[in-house]
């Protein structure tokens, strides 16, 4: 997963996209984390898979979503003390909250399927 994280000058996005990088590898995920500026958006957004947006941006969130839903990209407005976590476990808890990823590692797209899948349960009639 690709996590674009987007603040007016790029100076506390980038704290964030380290720390909830480091709190992925941490925790097994290949994910990666950058940082981004409002005035970069336009091009970040197509690299991108989640875009975390500056509390401070709210302002410009309806036009930032509008733009990412046209890439199919997930925008998720940060709270205002998130710059106070500090090992980015709960920016990737808003960032699996948002796809709906439970976290764990994805799995390799070469892997090879269960020998025996359990059996699928028809629905009572």
């Amino acid at each position: 997963m690709r996590i674009l994280v987007v603040c007016g000058a790029g100076a506390s996005s980038t704290f964030v996209a380290q720390r909830v990088r480091h709190a992925a590898h941490a925790e097994g995920l290949d994910y990666s984390a950058f940082a981004g500026t409002e005035q970069s958006l336009p091009i970040d957004l197509d690299a991108a898979d989640v875009v975390l947006v500056g509390p401070h941006l709210g302002h410009a969130l309806a036009r930032i979503e509008r733009d990412a839903a046209a890439r199919g990209t997930t925008v998720v407005l940060l709270p205002p003390d998130i710059f106070g976590d500090r090992d980015g476990t709960r920016t990737l808890a808003l960032v699996h909250a948002a796809t709906g990823s439970p976290g764990g590692p994805l799995p390799a797209a070469d892997a090879a399927p269960a020998e025996n899948p359990p059996p699928i349960s028809e629905p009572p009639a």
